[in-house]
This record gives C-alpha cells, sequence and structure tokens, in this order.
C-alpha cells in the first residue's frame, strides 16, 4: 500500500513538474527573417504570443545579445547574413535559465540598435514578432545633425540666390512603391503582394520619367525591404524632390471593387500636420531653410510659423489636386477608374508640407481579374506610360524655377541650316557656345541640317552682318634700358627690328646706356566688340536675376542702362554690356 502511495506522489510531481515547465517555456519563436535596407537592417522575429525580452551589447568582438523569457525555438540555427554590412549571423548562446532562449546577433562594427514587439496584424497576415533594427553607420538615420546655435541677438539675413531661379537643373520625382520587407500590403485572391506589384509598376515610371531630358527619378525604396512612412518623405526631400508620387494597390472586403483611384492630402490632416511642425523647431528649419531657424531660434510668434507652414500646406495640397487630375485623365485611358475625380484622405505619406503628394491606388487586388492585370507585363507598361505622361504634363505647364524644364518654356527653336555651327548661332542669339550645349544636352559642337536647337528667348537676334571686323592698332611702350641689354634683345623682345627701334628713337649707333628710354611702337590686334545683346524684361524678372543669367554685376547693368532705380517694367529692352 505505502508503494502504491509513493508510486502516485512521483507521477504526481512528474505531471507537475513537466505542466510547470511547459508554462515556463508558452512562447514559441517560429520564424526568423532578415531584411538589410539600404540604410538599417531588420530582424523580425515570428512569435507564438506576446514577448518579454530584454538585451545588450558586448564588445570585442561587437555583439547584440537578445534574452526572450519563456520562450522555446523551432528555428534551425545559425542563419548566416551576407547582404547586409553590420550583420554577420545570428545564432544561438546558452540561456541564463532553461525557460529562456538567448540570441546572439554577431555584428560587424558597433551600431545603433532598436528592439521592440509588434502585435498581430488586423488581417492576420502577421501574429506577435520582436523586431530588431540595427541602423547602418554613416545612414541618414545614424547622423543626428547638430546645426549651429545663433547667438542671442545675432542678426540673420535671410536671402534667395538669383541662381535659384535660373539653371539648367532636373526635375526630381520621388516614386515611392508601397509597402516592403515583411509588411506585403494587401494580398490578393491568388495570394500575390501588393508591395511586388509596386516595386514593378514604380520601377517602371522611374525608366519612362528617366528617359526624358531635365527629368531624374528617384526610388525610395529599390528592392523588398521595410521602409517607415516618414523616411519615405524624407528620403524625397534629401534628394531635393519636387514632387513625391506613392503607389499602392487598393483591396476591400469583397472581391466585386475594381479600378484606379489618386488620392490627395485633405484639409484636416493638413491642419494637424501643421500643428505639428509649428512645435518641431528643426523640422522648421528644414522647411523654410534660414528663414526657419531664424524664426525656430529667435522668435517666439506661432502665428508667423503657422502662416508660413499653412502657405507651404496650401502650395501642396493645391498642386498635389492639379497633378491628381493629370493622372486620372491618362490613367483613365488605360484603366477603370474606381473614382474619377481626386480622393482627399488622411495618409502619413501624403504629409510633406513642403513636397506636392499624391497616392495612386493602381487598381484592387483583392478583385481577382485586377490581381491578374496588375502582375502583367503590358499593363504595368501601360500604367507606367500613362503616369509619366501626366506627370511631364504637368511639370512642362508649371516647370519650377532653376530647371530645364523652366528654361526651355522661355526659349525659342531654331533649325540648323546648311553651314552654321554652334559658334555662329550663338552670335546670332548673342549667347554663348556653353550655353547652348548645356541647354540642348549637347556631347558635341557637330550639328546636322535640320536639327532643332533651344536657344534663350530672353536675347533678341543680333545679325552678323553688323559686327566689325579686327583692326590693328599702334602701341608706343617707354623701355627703360637695364644692364646686359642690347638693341638685338630689345627688338626682338617687342616684336620689332633694330632699324625701326634706332628710326623711332633717333639712334646714330648701337651703343646704349643703363637707364636710358626707348620708344617702342608696336602694332596690336585690337579684337572685334561683341555684338550689341539686349535682353527683353519678362515678368519675374529683377536685376540680380538678370544679371546672374548673364554673368554680369548688377552695377553694370546699372550703368550700362543709366537705371535711376532698380524697379524695371515688364517688355523693358536693357542692353547687356560686354564682359
Amino acid at each position: 500500500m505505502n508503494s502504491i502511495k509513493y508510486f502516485s506522489h512521483t507521477l504526481f510531481y512528474i505531471v507537475l513538474t513537466c505542466l510547470v515547465s511547459f508554462a515556463a517555456s508558452a512562447n514559441v519563436i517560429n520564424g526568423v527573417r532578415v531584411w538589410p535596407a539600404p540604410d538599417e537592417t531588420r530582424i523580425v522575429m515570428d512569435m507564438a504570443d506576446e514577448s518579454h525580452y530584454s538585451y545588450f551589447t558586448l564588445s570585442n568582438p561587437q555583439r547584440l545579445v537578445v534574452d526572450i523569457q519563456q520562450t522555446s525555438n523551432k528555428v534551425k540555427l545559425p542563419i548566416k547574413v551576407a547582404d547586409s554590412p553590420v550583420l554577420k549571423q545570428i545564432r544561438s548562446s546558452s540561456p541564463k535559465d532553461k525557460s529562456s532562449v538567448r540570441l546572439v546577433l554577431d555584428l560587424t562594427q558597433s551600431v545603433d540598435s532598436e528592439v521592440f514587439k509588434l502585435a498581430p496584424t488586423p488581417n492576420g497576415e502577421y501574429g506577435h514578432r520582436l523586431v530588431v533594427d540595427l541602423t547602418h553607420p554613416g545612414s541618414a538615420t545614424s547622423q543626428a545633425v547638430t546645426k549651429p546655435a545663433l547667438a542671442k541677438n545675432q542678426n540673420v539675413t535671410v536671402t534667395r540666390d538669383a541662381s535659384q531661379y535660373i539653371g539648367h537643373d532636373d526635375v526630381v520625382i520621388a516614386i515611392d512603391a508601397g509597402h516592403g520587407g515583411e509588411d506585403p500590403g494587401s494580398i490578393g485572391p491568388k495570394g500575390r503582394y501588393e508591395k511586388q506589384a509596386t516595386l514593378q509598376i514604380a520601377k517602371k515610371i522611374a525608366d519612362q520619367l528617366n528617359a526624358q531630358p531635365g527629368v531624374k527619378a528617384v526610388l525610395t525604396r529599390k528592392g523588398d525591404y521595410y521602409l517607415r512612412l516618414d523616411k519615405r518623405s524624407e528620403i524625397a526631400r534629401k534628394e531635393k524632390a519636387h514632387l513625391l508620387v506613392s503607389i499602392h494597390a487598393d483591396a476591400f472586403r469583397t472581391p466585386e471593387p475594381r479600378g484606379a483611384s489618386v488620392f490627395v492630402l485633405n484639409t484636416r490632416r493638413a491642419n494637424t500636420e501643421i500643428s505639428k511642425w509649428v512645435e518641431d523647431h528643426e523640422r522648421q528649419s528644414e522647411l523654410l531653410g534660414g528663414a526657419g531657424q531664424v524664426l525656430a531660434k529667435n522668435s517666439n510668434d506661432r502665428n508667423v510659423s503657422q502662416t508660413l507652414l499653412d502657405l507651404q500646406f496650401s502650395h501642396s495640397q493645391k498642386e498635389g489636386y492639379k497633378l491628381a487630375k493629370d493622372l486620372l485623365a491618362e490613367m483613365g485611358k488605360v484603366a477603370h477608374l474606381h473614382k474619377s475625380e481626386p480622393v482627399n484622405a488622411s495618409l502619413a505619406v501624403l504629409k510633406s508640407p513642403d513636397i506636392p503628394s499624391v497616392l495612386i491606388e493602381t487598381g484592387f487586388i483583392s478583385n481577382p481579374t485586377e490581381e491578374g492585370l496588375l502582375f502583367q507585363s503590358q499593363h504595368q507598361n501601360d500604367l507606367a506610360r500613362a503616369m509619366s505622361k501626366a506627370i511631364m504634363r504637368y511639370f512642362e505647364d508649371n516647370p519650377p524655377e532653376g530647371t530645364l524644364l523652366a528654361a526651355r518654356k522661355q526659349n525659342t527653336k531654331h533649325v540648323v541650316k546648311a553651314g552654321e555651327s554652334l559658334s555662329v548661332i550663338a552670335a546670332k542669339y548673342g549667347t554663348s557656345v556653353d550655353n547652348l550645349l548645356q541647354m540642348n544636352r549637347l556631347k558635341s559642337t557637330s550639328l546636322a541640317v535640320g536639327q532643332v536647337l533651344m536657344v534663350s528667348t530672353g536675347h533678341i537676334a543680333v545679325s552678323p552682318s553688323v559686327a566689325i571686323a579686327p583692326r590693328n592698332e599702334s602701341q608706343v611702350i617707354t623701355h627703360v634700358v637695364k644692364s646686359g641689354e642690347f638693341l638685338g634683345k630689345i627688338a626682338q623682345r617687342y616684336g620689332v627690328s633694330v632699324n625701326q627701334l634706332k628710326q623711332q628713337n633717333n639712334l646714330k649707333s648701337n651703343v646704349l646706356k643703363v637707364g636710358q628710354k626707348l620708344s617702342v611702337v608696336t602694332t596690336v590686334v585690337v579684337a572685334a566688340p561683341a555684338p550689341v545683346r539686349k535682353y527683353t524684361v519678362r515678368r519675374g524678372d529683377f536685376l540680380g536675376k538678370i544679371a546672374s543669367q548673364f554673368d554680369v554685376s548688377v552695377d553694370t547693368l546699372r550703368e550700362e542702362n543709366n537705371l535711376k532705380s532698380d524697379r524695371l517694367s515688364v517688355d523693358q529692352v536693357l542692353i547687356i554690356p560686354g564682359k
């Protein structure tokens, strides 16, 4: 009887120990994924339940150690990582207790790291996750820019240089492929991910735009990795983009909805974002340049900041809406439209006050037919061409100042005739060969008959027939004889003969004295004066802008044109002095 009782107690303790052990390791690591991106490497651990964790770093060699309590591991380790500049491998190590898992991330160098957990996604694509972000040294994320503080009562003059208004810069367009990495976006009935379609379409739009002279398209992400929403607009700002276009695919709980839409920032979101930017002085400085820094450091007047930012947002909203109309008009020719008018929405990627932004839903991936179309190469090409055409038309109608598109809008066309060279055409229009080369993106000075060149219309054409030919003029130079000099040496120096020197100075012999003064008459070739250049003032011109365009000073312009003030009138003709 005692032996039976003993056996029962033993069995009870064994079962209890197993239950406690099971409860202690209730969580499980089901998967580990690594997503290297340009600025950071993200490690995502798929967990069975919410994680309880701690982490610390070790040096010599550099490591990040993550302890996950009450957890077991189903993942095969180690995992070698080849395409990250900071992470070599992920391996396991001896845990601090039997119910925990210890993961060691072997690093190539010391990095900033962040560990956090994510809740399951609403649609069930992902469960609980534990995330490790490793920032790449030298990336924009790792560089905290410290701006010099202004001295108290320091006077700061904020100017906008005239070179910002003229030039041949590219129009920069940021193309943002939605989602990426562990964020798949919406998933179609056949299991295809939105993140894949958006990247494919974004790359094709970029290719279309980059084929246009004066246009540069940049991608916010070039591969399958995660990018924070605020990082997307930061990349656009870093690239000095004139426009941000975010590409997405729509989804609904039923398969019937279909068609493309274009979203723009609504007023409520704009007002909310303005308040946030007013609170953030550093972002004011980013937006408003020197003016923002002055406001941030020297002014407590929130109304001034609010007004300036409000103007920025109003401009971005207006331009975004204008482009959205053009996009819908072109996309409607190659795809069904879900909405024929721009849709106002509160979307984070549209929040930049200084960059006009639109979000394009290219179709419903939840619709079986459109899911197929979104991954069809020809349909992607059609969408990319339609969107690129709309973007180009918008910028041709509204070219940013200082860009090649703006310069071309103000230019005229010249058709090359037989016998014409770049120098002849430059002289005709009072411009330079370099300017023609730059404006027309020419790699050489060779021209073909019938070739069309863009020439600045700010110049009035000058007929070559009125040009004055080069002429010879006599010039008298006084030469003081130095020790060791003789007539032959002096004559050779000035390109004259000994007889000419003797005749000009009434010399009866070749004997010279140190300090003796000789008159030397030489002939110099005086180049023909440059053709008179004239400029007709256009709306928005000012003296500084015109002076910078022709590489002369404002004072020279005033003097040449007898200007008593800097006020100009439209169609006023100015003489541009020669250099």
